[in-house]
């Protein structure tokens, strides 16, 4: 970034305030100061969009190194062919545990989800509150 020096922003903010004269001089900052925010913006949405290609890439690059880490490692570790289930083996063992094919399906009662409430608790009594003792009368005095 640019690097300005306090002294040298009090020599230009001098020189204009000269060459503006003191009258347009806040209409002039006003418009810098425009221009500058705008300025900003570009320059924060250049950053932003630079920073995401760099995490883009980035994560490009980690994917590559995932892929090619686990393509060794199943070289290295072959997981075994399982055989092939046989399916006149699990047939058996369905038709032996339902009855037949044809069966019905089986009903069971469902869980109740709220239990009946019990007998309702017994009303509180009420507290009864002592009586004031009377306060002496001050005129009596």
């Amino acid at each position: 970034m640019l690097d300005v020096a306090p002294t040298e922003l009090l020599l230009v903010a001098v020189v204009a305030l000269l060459v503006i004269g003191p009258k347009d001089l806040p209409k002039a900052m006003r418009f810098v100061g425009k221009w500058v925010g705008k300025a900003r913006g570009v320059a924060r949405q250049f950053r932003s969009g630079f920073d995401a290609m760099v995490r883009e890439s980035e994560l490009a690059e980690m994917e590559k190194q995932w892929a090619a880490e686990n393509e060794r490692i199943m070289r290295e570790h072959p997981t075994p062919s399982l055989p092939a289930p046989q399916p006149e083996h699990f047939a058996a063992e369905h038709v032996a545990d339902a009855g037949s094919v044809d069966a019905e399906p089986l009903m069971v009662e469902q869980p109740a989800l709220f239990s009946e409430p019990a007998e309702a608790p017994a009303p509180k009594p009420k507290r009864t509150r002592k009586p004031k003792a009377a306060a002496p009368d001050e005129s009596q005095s």
